[in-house]
């Protein structure tokens, strides 16, 4: 372990301060542009509300020139600012104590611009002084979905607008030059996920050596998957292709939305979740049921331990519910890329809910190959917390993402009577997968196949083109 008064444990501590520092100077100026903004106004009298350039454009305008920046950027603060003081004053401040970054305000202030209400902006405002400052590590998306999730709670509005924002679904193709085109559009996030699954699942079709990226294979997933292909033709030029003959299987991509029973009875107007992309409505919801596989998700006093290695669909259905996403500190990989952990490894820790977790594949392995003395260690708690402590010595806490929307997943399970320590194999690290090529290596292929393409393309059309 790392000594506590190590010179590299001062450098952390000096970085975490640094930042919180950084956070409070950014909430300091925005609430001071907000409020030399409403002061500013209100000494103008709002005599030029009915002008082009009006009070805002003029104070817009006189703090873009103080402090040297765009008037967009200006009228960014004054926004910004003006909003917290008047529509959230609990969030701004905890906003200004630097326990949330800036990020998280853009998306509070995106999300919540539509509530005229000012009893439920109260409600929201109350929601997200304490919700908020356990965001920071989360993503854009995860973000926004626990905000819409609070709106549509307390505001009816918000299921209307959800209608009516499907009745805009559209898919556009436009051209963007050099032989590229743009794709873009609303769908229903359901069919939405699906394509998402569907271009990459084609995408992994193809062997290790293939040369492109990820995201260069989804993009040329498009056309393959539009005519219905089952594989995505490989390019890494061997004749012996280990991916030859891969091909998607029909019929196997699946979706879970997670929805409370009087939601699909329709007793409820509760949305459902989609993870990874956010809320469907109720309506909705029920138009999928006829179509859908319906499992109710078991309760946590019904789940015990298991006798194998591998969970029981009971028991796995529970944990991707009440875990949603990796649960590593700071990690938002989505259910379907992580496996189930056990906390106390098998056999000496059971299959048991309050023993097994999310974990993304990379997270999955440093738990288990950098784990023991002077490693990670992980504590799991009955309710689904984790306690995680570093290599310092630090300890960090996560909780189960599904209890964020349904408080009812986060009851205990049943007591975990763990055994002694298990003890560590002296030869771990000998397990660990190898990479076939270092990263290095990766690159110098990537940069020589690319080279060669540019070669090829130069041979068959010398100067000029």
């Amino acid at each position: 372990m790392f000594d506590s008064g190590s010179v590299a444990v001062k450098h952390l501590d000096a970085a975490r301060d640094q930042l919180r520092a950084e956070r409070r100077a950014v909430a300091a100026k925005i609430l001071e542009a907000g409020n030399f903004a409403l002061t500013r106004m209100t000494e103008l009298g709002h005599a030029f509300e009915d002008l082009i350039v009006d009070d805002w454009e003029l104070v817009a305008a006189e703090l873009g020139v103080e402090l040297g920046i765009s008037r967009g950027r200006a009228c960014t603060l004054i926004t910004q600012g003006r909003n917290l003081i008047k529509d959230l004053p609990a969030f701004a401040e905890v906003f200004a104590t630097g326990a949330v970054d800036l990020r998280v305000l853009r998306i509070i202030l995106h999300r919540t611009a539509l509530i005229t209400d000012p009893d439920i902006m109260a409600v929201i405002d109350a929601q997200l002084a304490k919700a908020a400052p356990s965001w920071n590590a989360l993503s854009d998306d995860r973000i926004a979905e626990l905000v819409d999730w609070m709106i549509i709670d307390v505001d009816p509005e918000a299921v209307r607008r959800a209608r009516q924002a499907r009745q805009s679904r559209s898919i556009h193709v436009e051209p963007v030059g050099d032989g590229m085109v743009e794709i873009y559009g609303r769908v229903d996030a359901a069919k939405g996920a699906v394509f998402d699954q569907g271009l990459d699942a084609l995408a992994r079709t193809v062997c290790p050596d293939d040369p492109r990226t990820l995201d260069e294979r989804r993009a040329d997933a498009v056309e393959p998957l539009s005519l219905g292909a089952t594989a995505l033709s490989c390019l890494c030029g061997n004749d012996s292709c280990v991916a030859a003959g891969n091909e998607v299987p029909r019929g196997h991509l699946v979706i879970h939305a997670l929805a409370e029973q009087g939601t699909l009875s329709g007793e409820s107007e509760r949305p459902a979740l989609l993870p990874g992309y956010g809320t469907i409505p109720a309506e909705q919801v029920r138009e999928m049921v006829p179509r859908a596989q319906l499992r109710p998700v078991p309760e946590a006093a019904d789940l015990g331990g298991e006798r194998g290695y591998q969970p029981s669909r009971k028991l796995t259905d529970f944990v991707r519910c009440r875990d949603l996403t990796c649960r590593w500190p700071g990690c938002n990989v989505a259910v379907e890329r992580c496996d189930i952990d056990h906390t106390v490894p098998w056999p000496y820790g059971s299959t048991h809910p309050s023993n097994t977790k999310l974990y993304c594949r990379i997270h999955h392995l440093i738990k288990t190959f950098h784990c023991g003395p002077g490693g990670w260690t992980d504590q799991q708690h009955a309710d689904g917390t984790i306690t995680f402590t570093a290599p310092n010595g630090r300890t960090y806490t996560t909780t189960p993402g599904g209890q964020l929307f349904f408080p009812k997943l986060a009851t205990p399970t049943a007591t975990l009577v763990l055994p002694p320590d298990p003890p560590s194999s002296p030869h771990r690290e000998l397990a660990a997968p190898k990479r076939a090529r270092t990263r290095t290596q990766n690159r110098a292929y990537r940069i020589a196949h690319e080279r060669a393409l540019n070669r090829a393309h130069y041979d068959a059309n010398p100067p000029p083109f």
